[in-house]
């Protein structure tokens, strides 16, 4: 069976599902979250494979790895180190998802907490984040590690759009008058 194949079979449950598919109006990263999601889920059902790991549960956890409605400042269960738990309930209320998942889509943010760590200005809920949910898995690793390179990858090619944009407007503008 070919991979995407294989991974279609895995994903189409979620991704046909009409509370995953409004995350296609929230922003995030320059794109929606329902094309982060995928991206994300895709890279780290590769990885698995490459890894010899559980690609049906990387690939799950990575699609539902930022299932939360709105953006991280609309609400405190949404910011930055709270929204991991919120998706987690999310996934657990909409799709029957094993407790490994939940526990890959809880600690895809521990990459964070790990920057925030090395700061000075760590507060307490960021240290309760950090001890609680560290990755106890390859899965979980490389589902935190796709959601990092995937993240850079859209913010970068969104400032490169918008740059472009605000250049070929400026340079129409300029060529008009």
């Amino acid at each position: 069976m070919s991979l995407n194949k294989e991974y279609k079979e895995i994903s189409d449950d979620i991704l046909n599902n009409d509370n995953f598919s409004i995350l296609k109006n929230d922003v995030h990263h320059g794109t929606n979250k329902y094309d982060h999601c995928k991206r994300v889920s895709y890279l780290s059902f590769l990885l698995t494979k490459l890894f010899k790991g559980n690609s049906e549960s990387a690939a799950r956890a990575g699609l539902l790895h930022d299932f939360f409605y709105g953006c991280r400042t609309e609400k405190e269960e949404n910011d930055y180190l709270r929204h991991p738990k919120t998706s987690s309930n999310n996934a657990k209320k909409y799709f029957s998802i094993s407790e490994k998942e939940a526990k890959i889509i809880e600690s895809h943010m521990y990459h964070h907490a790990l920057l925030k760590r090395l700061s000075p200005f760590m507060k307490e809920d960021d240290k309760k984040y950090f001890k609680e949910n560290r990755p106890k898995d390859k899965e979980s690793v490389i589902v935190c590690v796709s959601d990092l390179l995937v993240s850079l990858y859209e913010v970068c090619t969104f400032k490169i759009r918008y740059t472009t944009s605000l250049y070929l407007i400026f340079l129409i503008n300029l060529i008009r008058y």
